[in-house]
């Protein structure tokens, strides 16, 4: 018998006969070991049941129907037991045993084949690879339909990296040489500059563009999920575990992992996936066997590079894995150059989306547009043209389409200046808070955690109010 039959306790078996004597050996055999045993005399009832119940391993009879030897009954309902759920193990059994009629069965989708009068420790061993496979398949089927899922959300707008800068071109040349590699990517930069574009351009590039791009935001995954959100549960391994779940960690094997944010991962759990990323394998929470994966992991932070390299921060031995090819994007008001085609791309983009006729910029919105320091980089832009292309009323973005900027944050009046009057938005409570907001945001350099720490706000609630403000 089996080390451990325990591992059935879970498992669902029915057992399909039409002699009362077997359905009672095989339960009270079985019974020992598996959760739940159902039992079919023949066939009754069985077509109503394929609809509604689920088993791990259906135990067929070959030959229902008294006086048959041909195993007849047993390939039709063979056949529509796999019809009704492809992951189920059958295993065929008969008193009339052939190697012929074993081989047929195995070709039709059997996963095994006993004949009675059976072994006990031979049916037991049997049942539980039938469990064995019947898992495995269910768990293929599951990551399948997540990739699928994950492979089809919907598009980044303006999912394509824009820039002609000098320093947008070393990024694009080391883009160009890590993405056909296997290397770990780090990507560095302020909130709002395109970091996971650069992940998933790195993606399309590599010889895995046909697996999945499974991204994950660590700054917006509460501390209790991060395990199960990275490396999967066992059903009952917490209060809410109903049913084992697949992290993205196993979910990106084959393909692509982004973690954005990187640098707010708890010690704990670096350490964790520094040994995720030296074997290759993933352990589930509460399960006890590996899951071997085959992950690219590209990472993304805000934090600065000094930073990182403080061990009470950031695991240096972590570090050397992820950044096996480091990049750094420039925040925008550092590439003033490409704010006319950025702008361009994204009057484009929003025109199609909204179905209205494609404006151009005056000369003095463009101005405007190219002045502004753009606190939230390229996704302030972008939501800016967002705005606009809903709001305006004109043939042309003029200055006052971008209420945001016409106004910019400033450090305060200048010396001698006279103070403030009071204007139109001086109380507009909404205005107030978004320059709040894009203070903080320049004044921490766009580093998410900084700027909601100085704000008295959780990140949650501070990526909250940028996406209400389009900041």
């Amino acid at each position: 018998m089996p080390d451990n039959p325990n591992s059935l306790a879970d498992a669902r078996i029915l057992v399909v006969d039409d002699d009362p004597d077997i359905l009672t050996a095989a339960r009270l055999l079985l019974r020992r070991s598996v959760g739940t045993i159902d039992i079919a005399r023949a066939a009754e009832g069985l077509a109503e049941r394929l609809s509604s119940e689920r088993w791990d391993v259906v135990l067929l009879d070959m030959n229902l129907t008294q006086g048959r030897t041909d195993g007849a009954d047993g390939f039709a309902w063979l056949e529509r037991l796999k019809a009704a759920d492809p992951a189920v193990s059958v295993v065929l059994m008969t008193a009339f045993g052939a190697v012929a009629v074993a081989v047929e069965a195995m070709k039709r989708g059997a996963s095994d084949f006993v004949l009675k009068p059976w072994s006990n420790e031979r049916l037991v061993a049997t049942v539980m690879a039938g469990v064995s496979l019947a898992r495995s398949r269910r768990e293929a089927d599951d990551l399948r339909l997540r990739h699928q899922a994950l492979s089809a959300s919907p598009a980044i707008d303006g999912a394509t990296i824009v820039g002609g800068a000098t320093s947008m071109r070393r990024v694009f040349e080391v883009i160009g040489r890590a993405a056909p590699t296997n290397a770990n990517v780090l990507v560095l930069g302020e909130s709002g500059t395109g970091k996971e574009l650069v992940a998933r351009e790195i993606h399309r590039l590599s010889s895995r563009a046909n697996g999945p791009f499974v991204s994950i935001d660590l700054g917006a995954v509460s501390e209790n999920l991060f395990e199960s959100e990275l490396f999967g549960h066992r059903k009952g391994a917490f209060t809410d575990a109903r049913d084992d779940r697949p992290g993205r960690i196993v979910a990106a094997s084959g393909g692509t992992l982004f973690l954005d944010e990187i640098g707010n991962l708890p010690l704990y759990l670096q350490r964790k996936l520094l040994t995720v990323l030296e074997r290759q394998e993933v352990v589930p929470v509460g399960g006890d066997r590996p899951v071997s994966v085959d992950i690219r992991v590209v990472s993304a932070t805000n934090v600065p590079t000094a930073e990182l390299q403080r061990e009470q921060v950031f695991r240096q031995d972590l570090l050397y894995r992820v950044n096996t090819v480091e990049l750094t994007l420039p925040p925008l008001r550092d590439r003033r150059e490409d704010t006319a085609a950025l702008a361009e791309h994204f009057i484009a983009i929003y025109a199609r989306k909204y179905n209205v006729a494609r404006r151009r910029l005056s000369g003095e919105a463009l101005a405007l547009l190219e002045s502004y320091r753009w606190p939230g980089n390229v996704r302030e832009l972008k939501h800016a043209i967002e705005r606009a292309t809903i709001l305006a009323t004109g043939d042309r973005f003029e200055p006052l389409d971008f209420p945001a900027v016409v106004a910019p944050v400033s450090a305060g009046p200048p010396s001698g200046a006279p103070a403030e009057q009071p204007g139109p938005d001086l109380y507009d409570l909404d205005a107030l808070e978004r320059r709040t907001i894009a203070r903080a945001l320049a004044d921490h350099t766009g580093n998410i955690s900084r700027a909601a720490s100085a704000l008295g706000l959780t990140r949650a609630a501070l990526y909250r109010r940028m996406e209400k403000h389009g900041l």
